[in-house]
């Protein structure tokens, strides 16, 4: 299944209250040390936190480089404040207290989780309530460890919500969604995992691999990925869940503070082919906090500064995001 989005009404948000309100705060707004403390956001065990920097560097290297764009830049695809007037990454709405059951009904429910989504009446719509772009909406259930995770939300009043696909993801499990389904993301990845998220990046580490877009993808999948929304069945193109790492050659050593934890992180973790999009777009969380001249310093990086990586190695077993021993 290829996803498209839907042409719908949209449907004004109404005011809540403080009460609800007060159901869950805003990543970055309270006690950001919590958030990884509490409930990580992957297993220790999983892709995710997998080191990729020994790997070999996969056959097809060169030409998905190519087909990605080897002299397009490398763009985080996040920050603070407005690009044409609206905020940019995808915000994480943090919810650390009881929040009742949502309905949520899909275009597509023959591939999203039908029931168990708590989102609070004030989660937060990437690019903002009246973006026509993903809208994706992301909460990160603390107090069960869960990840409720929408694709082209849109709340329709009270509790109830409408998207094109969904997901829920428990934190503390390494159990992939069915093989074939998608999730708010065209790999059937979960989306949270790998944002970059402000404290982390402050903190100088990210200890994980980063969501990546491409502008064509191929009509296939690589573990972890479960599901395809492949342009053509090309092997020039890079499948879903392709690892790509920046070289070990290349010079970090003159980045601002954040920019460096990013780059070093895509040079241990590398990232990973979750969705179709721009070229060499990695994405991170929307937050204030973030000092857009000192991200601007990724924009000198290249496609040809990355290489693709085998991670075949790295699979235990087809149904599961574990990987390995090492």
């Amino acid at each position: 299944m290829q996803r498209t989005r839907a042409s719908r009404s949209r449907h004004a948000i109404p005011a809540i209250t403080a009460a609800a309100a007060a159901a869950c705060l805003l990543s970055g707004a309270a006690d950001p040390g919590r958030q990884a403390a509490s409930c990580p956001t992957a297993p220790s065990d999983s892709f995710w936190h997998a080191p990729v920097d020994g790997l070999p560097v996969h056959p097809g290297s060169d030409r998905y480089v190519a087909s990605i764009g080897a002299a397009e830049p490398l763009h985080p695809d996040f920050g603070s404040g407005l690009v044409e007037g609206r905020p940019f990454g995808i915000p994480i709405t943090v919810s650390d207290t009881t929040v009742p059951e949502s309905e949520v009904t899909f275009d597509y429910p023959e591939e999203s989780d039908p029931t168990g989504y708590r989102i609070p009446p004030n989660a937060r719509v990437e690019n903002g309530p009246a973006s026509d772009g993903d809208r994706h909406v992301l909460v990160w259930d603390r107090d069960r460890c869960m990840s409720y995770e929408l694709f082209d939300a849109e709340r329709q009043g009270g509790n109830a919500w409408h998207a094109g696909s969904g997901a829920i993801f428990d934190l503390r499990s390494n159990a992939l969604r069915p093989d074939g389904w998608t999730s708010a993301d065209a790999a059937g990845l979960a989306i949270l995992p790998g944002l970059v998220r402000y404290d982390e990046a402050a903190g100088g580490r990210i200890d994980h691999a980063i969501r990546i877009t491409v502008p064509r993808s191929d009509q296939n999948y690589l573990w972890p990925a479960r599901h395809q929304a492949g342009a053509a069945a090309d092997s020039s193109l890079p499948p879903m869940g392709l690892r790509l790492r920046l070289k070990s050659s290349v010079d970090t050593s003159q980045l601002a503070p954040q920019a460096k934890a990013v780059a070093e992180a895509l040079k241990k973790y590398g990232a990973i082919v979750a969705d179709n999009g721009s070229p060499w777009y990695i994405t991170g969380e929307e937050s204030p906090r973030w000092d857009n001249a000192q991200l601007d310093g990724l924009k000198n990086f290249k496609g040809s500064d990355f290489e693709a990586v085998d991670a075949s190695g790295l699979q235990q077993s087809p149904d599961s995001g574990a990987v390995a021993p090492q």
